[in-house]
């Protein structure tokens, strides 16, 4: 397809596929000519990618530091898949130590790898919590952690098998899934409150 059809296919601006173009984050064409290209379905697919991730709020940087690690993982997908999901957000996780996140994962039976930064982000909203006055409970801890295991559990058995598939996955999921989940919770916080104020019948 021409660019122009590239264009209307994917939603994004013309002005901007060329600044995609020319950070590296979009794939050249087939050259057809000196001036003119044509573009594929994994340019539709890539520029999806770059969408989904300037949605979630990456910077130019950080979408390529991903796009950069999907082309190119690591040997590990346990260390690729932690040093991509580095580049969401929130990034200011300037913690010295994690005791609470370490001993919140330790009731939970779960591996505690203070490189992953999801260590730095518990530990931060754990901190924040106890600091308001609603420190998490064991029993918070066990309902939330059981709940959330299960969509873990669920998320990754639909994984793809090769690497850089599974790190796509994996950060796609991630960066849309997670707003997906915060607003389910929110609604249903308010469906729940809305069925205690609603008159008997």
């Amino acid at each position: 397809m021409r660019v122009s059809e590239l264009v209307a296919t994917s939603g994004v601006p013309l002005a901007t596929v060329k600044y995609y173009l020319r950070e590296g984050l979009l794939m050249p064409g087939k050259p057809t000519s000196a001036t003119q290209s044509t573009y594929g379905d994994e340019h539709v697919e890539r520029l999806a990618l770059i969408k989904a991730l300037a949605g979630a709020g990456l910077s130019i940087d950080r979408i390529g530091t991903v796009l950069r690690l999907i082309e190119h993982p690591k040997a590990s997908l346990f260390e690729t898949l932690g040093r991509a999901i580095a580049e969401l957000p929130p990034y200011d996780v300037d913690v010295p130590d994690y005791p609470r996140a370490k001993a919140a994962l330790e009731k939970l039976g779960q591996v505690y790898d203070p490189r992953f930064v999801a260590v730095a982000q518990l530990e931060r909203a754990l901190r924040a919590a106890e600091e308001v006055g609603i420190a998490m409970t064991d029993e918070r801890l066990e309902v939330y952690g059981r709940h959330i295991r299960g969509i873990a559990d669920y998320d990754l058995s639909l994984m793809p098998d090769s690497v850089e598939a599974a790190v796509e996955y994996a950060v796609i999921g991630t960066a849309v899934y997670e707003p997906v989940i915060t607003a389910l919770r929110r609604l249903a916080h308010h469906d729940i409150a809305s069925a205690l104020e609603r008159p008997e019948q």
